[in-house]
């Protein structure tokens, strides 16, 4: 009895000798499989940072694009009219990197494939000529310039403590004088385009009148005839064929109706007509008004390749609009059909004879649709 319990006790003394053997052998086991799941685990710890930010990132735009949407139903709800300016402003801003992106994108291809301006497509041609590219590409004469006089002109009057202030009631005040075209409303667009088209229509009886006096310094007896039954039409409120403005070419390529030999008071009615300032020197007024006409031969020569067909009708009336016609109430087919008649009379014209092109601004936009008013 004794002797079974002494040999019961050793075996329990062995067997807990044994048995902690056995757990350390687990245990290394456990430690070398979680060693073995540690190691992806470390590296799945080594890439989460980034997928963390994606994640917060996504999480930010999506909490950003749903306040913004409850931020907009609040203003149209409670404030309309502002509403309506927010968002005009917000898409004028949108629309202004998109057309800053559209040129440098447009000049980056001809810095690489060395395109000059008048071999671009048309609508190219367009959009470099309205955002303009001063510098490299003098010949264009776009728009762009006076939007960042307005830009910089507000910035400076911003600078003072609380002027922007000022400068936001100034903006809704005088939209015209100091907001660019982007940020008009389509209401504004169309009151400002005829305001603008007033300021030139006004020099139209002051430039045919001018043609009236340089007639008896023409040596050509057919041509003397031609420009005096021209200018009758016009005054009587007859709108001119084409073969009558064609048949005036030989006068218009050199004296006295050449661009260079034209009289002060003369080029800056011309200047005047085209939306060009008139109160710099003649010399500098005959450069703008060549380059300006230059341009619109060249667009004219690549819409006639490109088609007017395929024009939309807001580029066929902004082109329209562009040669001296007021297209803001006129049908998209009358548009086109005096646009074909333009191109017809341009496409005829050498570069020598770009001064008929520049006196059509008022000969072929006067009485076109009873549009002299």
């Amino acid at each position: 009895m004794a002797l079974s319990r002494v040999c019961w006790a050793r075996s329990a003394v062995w067997g807990s000798a044994v048995t902690p053997g056995h757990f350390f052998t687990r245990r290394l086991q456990l430690g070398r499989s979680g060693l073995a799941w540690g190691a992806p685990r470390s590296s799945k710890l080594h890439l989460s940072p980034k997928a963390d930010v994606k994640n917060l990132m996504s999480y930010v735009v999506t909490k950003t694009k749903a306040i913004n949407g409850k931020y907009h139903r609040f203003l149209g709800r409670h404030f309309p009219r502002f509403y309506v300016l927010y968002t005009i402003f917000m898409k004028g801003l949108q629309m202004l990197w998109a057309d800053a992106k559209k040129a440098r994108r447009i000049k980056t291809n001809m810095w690489k494939h060395n395109i000059k301006f008048h071999q671009l497509p048309y609508r190219e041609m367009e959009h470099l000529r309205q955002v303009w590219a001063r510098g490299r590409y003098p010949e264009v004469h776009g728009e762009f310039r006076q939007d960042v006089t307005k830009c910089l002109f507000l910035g400076i009057i911003s600078i003072p403590p609380f002027a922007n202030y000022l400068v936001f009631l100034l903006m809704y005040l005088f939209p015209r004088q100091l907001l660019i075209r982007h940020f008009w409303t389509p209401k504004q667009q169309t009151d400002f385009l005829d305001i603008y088209h007033a300021f030139r229509k006004q020099s139209h009886p002051e430039i045919i009148s001018y043609l009236e006096k340089v007639i008896p310094l023409i040596s050509d007896a057919g041509l003397r005839w031609h420009l005096t039954d021209l200018c009758t039409k016009i005054q009587r409120g007859t709108h001119p064929a084409i073969h009558d403005i064609l048949a005036l070419r030989e006068c218009f390529s050199n004296h006295p109706l050449g661009v260079n030999q034209l009289q002060a008071l003369h080029v800056k009615a011309l200047s005047r007509a085209m939306l060009l300032t008139s109160y710099l020197p003649p010399p500098l007024l005959r450069h703008r008004l060549k380059t300006r006409t230059t341009v619109i031969h060249q667009l004219d020569k690549a819409l006639a390749k490109l088609g007017i067909g395929q024009l939309t009708a807001q580029e066929v009336k902004s082109a329209c609009y562009l040669r001296g016609l007021n297209s803001t109430h006129i049908g998209e087919d009358r548009c086109r059909t005096w646009l074909g008649e333009w191109l017809q009379i341009s496409c005829s014209l050498k570069e020598t004879e770009l001064s008929l092109l520049l006196h059509n601004v008022v000969l072929l936009s006067t009485n076109y649709l009873g549009t002299r008013r």
